[in-house]
């Protein structure tokens, strides 16, 4: 078996890789790379191989940079099934469809700007309508389901445990001298303990792993004191009389988020304030939350019990579609919480609230995940004074605070536990989607465990020979 790493190789966007088997190929994931514009549009534009040559393709989740251009592959004459849980193929329709949307909108953006350049007009990576002809592909698979998606190779999903129908992805096969060899790619890992989903699985038997490391360097807080944090942080910005804006990925992370903020009010721990889920696609997503309960942990059963909910009813939150209603929210001057999408604020609703809301010294801006370069997310994170937002410079008077422990990606301490989790039989340790100093960190603790094999952090088109 041949594995070539694509994408998300020395970043974090843009997962992709390929694997060859008795001359047939199978892609794992097909993300978009995320970072300014026109550098996004180049990168996402062309394959490194000729799509018509894949035989299958299996999603981990999602996610836009795990699943986000699918309809270009398909556009460019990917004919195979694309293998994904129930739940990843429902989220795959709203999210690619809005992307597509996303992709028609900047590049009327880049066009303009190169008019005045004196060049000529691009097209769209895809449109929405490609995304819709993209679906019927999609075949589903449920967790622990085995099936051959090449001669030779049996996949099967099991729990990842990062959003909704996430999975990390095993593959078992026969190597050349006919011994039986298995390669788990992570796809995204979750946390312990988080909200809603269940706890990821560990690497069981695995000769390869191919595991994320995108907080390699960090120990996250746990579950609990973020919470306090994340209950401190909305009481200070209450008692200022100002807004609580969170940009968040409309799926995931929002839930979580309503999640936690439900649970929050009802225990009395926070004031009964507004809270407003302003994005359509987040919306969408939470209604497919309430769908897919076989994805639910114990926990979460517990509480819709506890409270006597008919499924995962959020208490006293508002989720706004329209326009208007998004304008509404303008005129509001009592506290409240808006959560809004992208998660990287660089498209959505979410850059209205900000540029409505960032020179008010009374409010808050909350980041709660990982920022790519080069996007307003990490200016934000940054603390940066100065941010444009459509093309305009504003000055940041709000307090921005990150609270890293409510991410849904694993810290250290769980990937080395994951690295660990099949230190018997691993021959091969793939880094990816992470950035470098991320995964020196990660490289150097993995270091002080003798009984594993050195790892390696895949360049862009690195060649394994597995």
């Amino acid at each position: 078996m041949k594995l070539t790493t694509f994408g998300a190789a020395r970043t974090v966007t843009g997962s992709m890789h390929l694997v060859e088997h008795n001359g047939h190929k199978l892609l794992l994931d097909c993300g978009t790379y995320q970072g300014k514009r026109e550098e996004s549009y180049f990168a996402n534009l062309n394959f490194p191989f000729n799509p018509a040559e894949i035989d299958a393709m299996i999603l981990s989740h999602a996610h836009i940079d795990h699943s986000g251009n699918i309809p270009n592959l398909v556009k460019q004459g990917f004919t195979g099934p694309i293998y994904a849980t129930n739940a990843s193929m429902d989220l795959a329709d709203i999210m690619l469809r809005d992307s597509g949307h996303i992709q028609e909108n900047d590049i009327k953006y880049l066009n303009k700007k190169r008019h005045k350049q004196g060049l000529g007009n691009l097209k769209p990576v895809y449109t929405q309508k490609d995304a819709l002809l993209a679906m019927p592909q999609f075949r589903s698979l449920w967790y622990e389901e085995k099936k051959e998606v090449i001669p030779g190779v049996v996949a099967h999903f099991v729990e990842a445990g990062h959003i909704l129908g996430s999975a990390a992805v095993v593959l078992d096969y026969l190597d050349d001298t006919g011994k039986s060899k298995r390669l788990w790619y992570s796809g995204d890992i979750g946390r312990y303990d988080a909200p809603i989903l269940r706890d990821p699985v560990l690497p069981s038997d695995a000769d390869t792993v191919i595991m994320e490391c995108t907080y390699g360097d960090k120990l996250h807080e746990n579950i609990d004191d973020s919470y306090d944090e994340f209950v401190d942080t909305i009481k200070r910005t209450v008692s200022r009389g100002g807004k609580l804006i969170i940009p968040a990925f409309a799926i995931g992370r929002t839930q979580n988020l309503t999640y936690l903020l439900s649970e929050a009010i009802l225990n009395g721990d926070i004031p009964d304030i507004p809270v407003v889920v302003d994005s359509p696609l987040a919306v969408n997503a939470s209604d497919l939350y309430r769908k897919h309960t076989e994805c639910f942990d114990d926990e979460t059963w517990q509480f819709i019990a506890e409270h006597r909910m008919q499924g995962l009813d959020y208490h006293n939150i508002v989720f706004t579609r329209s326009v208007d209603e998004s304008k509404a929210l303008n005129d509001w001057n009592e506290p409240m919480i808006i959560i809004s999408a992208s998660g990287m604020a660089e498209s959505g609703r979410i850059l209205h609230h900000l540029k409505n809301n960032i020179e008010d010294g009374r409010n808050t801006i909350l980041i709660i995940s990982w920022q790519a370069p080069d996007t307003l997310g990490r200016r934000l994170a940054d603390r940066e004074r100065k941010v444009r937002i459509f093309g305009e410079e504003y000055f940041r008077k709000a307090e921005v605070v990150t609270i890293g422990g409510l991410s849904a990606h694993a810290g250290q301490d769980l990937l080395v536990e994951y690295a660990l989790s099949s230190s018997d039989t691993l021959e091969n340790l793939i880094l990816v989607h992470g950035e470098e100093d991320a995964a020196t960190a990660l490289m150097e603790k993995l270091a002080g465990h003798p009984e594993l094999p050195v790892p390696v952090f895949a360049d862009k088109g690195q060649i394994f020979e597995l």
